[in-house]
């Protein structure tokens, strides 16, 4: 058989084209796996903040708030990107762009999370819950609403919003500020313009079509790749920054070194050796990149208290 020509029978063809079910839709609405990222890196925050477990207490109303939270600020964002996403290939199917739910709906539903997840972390502390309320008017309305189609260093400025739940998860249990899990925030407000770079190199033509500034829009793809490259050098001196502080030992420094090169190695071929797909390959390094990055955290300390 040729390769071009694939057998689809009539009910999986049906299958791929059903209507999602309404809980589906909604589930979407959340971006489920952002905030399953960012629930990681907030447990992680968690557990650097105490020398042994943190509270089970806070672990579960943060993780709970900070995720509604995030849940509510993914659902915002897909309001008010609603008729930018049906321009778009990759968010076109999204259920308030195909009209799936009524925009009077996802906002009540955002409505709720939002004053769920802040209830839940004000139990803890005043501290946490407004930071939290802070990050999603930060990522909901600053960055979608102004940032985004305002200038190409959007995802920069705006980045600092995705970044703060290892700041968030520190609070959840310290219920108070330290210079260390502002370095947690670093590592990842430096990750996300090459880690989103990357993307919109990879969906240029449909940024441009939406009429989004995207870095590779409105300065070039060549452009956008050496600033990706630039980046991930930076990455590495950021990464560098808890062991020189004594905040992680040296397990920490060895992973996350490799781990940084290897984010270097595939800003180096996307600059100078730029191949088919590999825009997009270098996306799903990063998101990998972050959650190694910081699982690596995690093992470091918990290897450092045991030993010590």
């Amino acid at each position: 058989m040729a390769k071009s020509q694939v057998f689809t029978s009539p009910r999986s063809h049906a299958a791929s084209s059903a209507k999602p079910a309404l809980w589906q839709d909604y589930l979407t609405m959340t971006k489920p796996k952002v905030v399953a990222m960012l629930l990681l890196t907030a447990l992680v925050g968690m557990c650097l903040a105490v020398t042994g477990i943190p509270p089970l207490k806070a672990v579960i109303l943060g993780l709970a708030g900070i995720g509604f939270q995030s849940a509510a600020a993914a659902a915002f964002n897909h309001v008010l990107d609603r008729r930018f996403d049906a321009k778009m290939a990759r968010t076109y199917h999204r259920p308030l762009a195909k009209g799936r739910i009524e925009t009077h709906k996802a906002i009540a539903f955002a409505v709720v999370l939002m004053a769920v997840g802040f209830a839940l972390l004000w139990q803890l502390n005043a501290l946490t819950a407004w930071l939290t309320m802070a990050s999603l008017v930060g990522y909901a309305l600053v960055y979608t609403v102004w940032l985004k189609h305002a200038t190409p260093q959007n995802i920069v400025i705006g980045g600092l919003a995705g970044a703060a739940p290892p700041l968030l998860g520190w609070t959840a249990v310290t219920g108070q500020l330290d210079p260390h899990a502002l370095l947690l925030v670093m590592l990842v407000f430096t990750w996300t313009p090459p880690h989103f770079w990357a993307l919109a190199i990879h969906r240029r033509d449909d940024y441009a079509k939406a009429g989004i500034p995207m870095l590779p829009v409105t300065h070039g793809i060549a452009f956008t790749k050496t600033m990706v490259l630039l980046y991930t050098f930076m990455l590495f001196a950021v990464g560098v920054l808890p062991w020189l502080t004594g905040m992680s030992g040296m397990l920490y420094l060895v992973g996350s070194s490799l781990l940084n090169l290897g984010f270097i190695g595939y800003a180096w071929k996307l600059k100078f050796a730029d191949s088919e797909g590999h825009a997009w390959a270098t996306f799903k390094y990063s998101i990998w990149h972050l959650l190694a990055l910081f699982v690596v955290l995690l093992a470091d300390h918990w290897l450092v208290a045991w030993l010590g």
